[in-house]
């Protein structure tokens, strides 16, 4: 497999970003950083999530696509694009309720955008934690089944959060 990495690119207010590889945890909390800073850019108009040359993705991962695209949509009043040409992954979109919120395409085209590399860090685990938790909540949020699938995990995070409750 090929370790996950996250590239952008932006021109005229519009962002795609390309996730590539393994797109796991470990890259959501640079991701996120940068998803808060593209959104208050005050040229930001739309964002285009590019999965073309993912291998696999992760719920959390997920979770923060379905929160940046609700996010998004505050903004600018309109659903992002989301390339996905893979079918299972595709499968996967749509079990997930991201039709809802997401303009999911097979193909965009290539832009002929530079791209520049998202640096991917550690975070505290009190951060990635909460991340995990967050997304997983998004995610939750989008359909019953999200809900019923991920209702033990969300729970067995929240206890953890607790004072007194021991973390492993």
């Amino acid at each position: 497999m090929n370790p996950g990495k996250i590239q952008f690119a932006e021109s005229e207010g519009t962002y795609v970003l390309k996730l590539i590889g393994e797109v796991r945890l470990t890259l959501c909390s640079n991701l996120e950083s940068f998803l808060q800073i593209m959104l208050e850019e005050p040229e930001f108009r739309s964002v285009v999530i590019d999965l073309s040359e993912a291998q696999t993705i992760d719920s959390t991962s997920l979770g923060l696509l379905a929160k940046l695209s609700i996010m998004a949509r505050r903004h600018v009043n309109r659903r992002p694009v989301l390339i996905s040409p893979r079918p299972d992954i595709t499968r996967i979109l749509m079990s997930m309720g991201f039709e809802r919120i997401f303009v999911i395409v097979e193909d965009a085209g290539s832009p002929e955008s530079e791209f520049h590399e998202i640096e991917s860090g550690q975070a505290c685990e009190e951060a990635t934690h909460a991340q995990v938790l967050d997304a997983h909540r998004v995610l939750m949020s989008l359909n019953e089944n999200n809900a019923r699938a991920f209702s033990d995990l969300v729970k067995q995070l929240e206890r953890c959060r607790q004072p007194g409750v021991a973390q492993r």
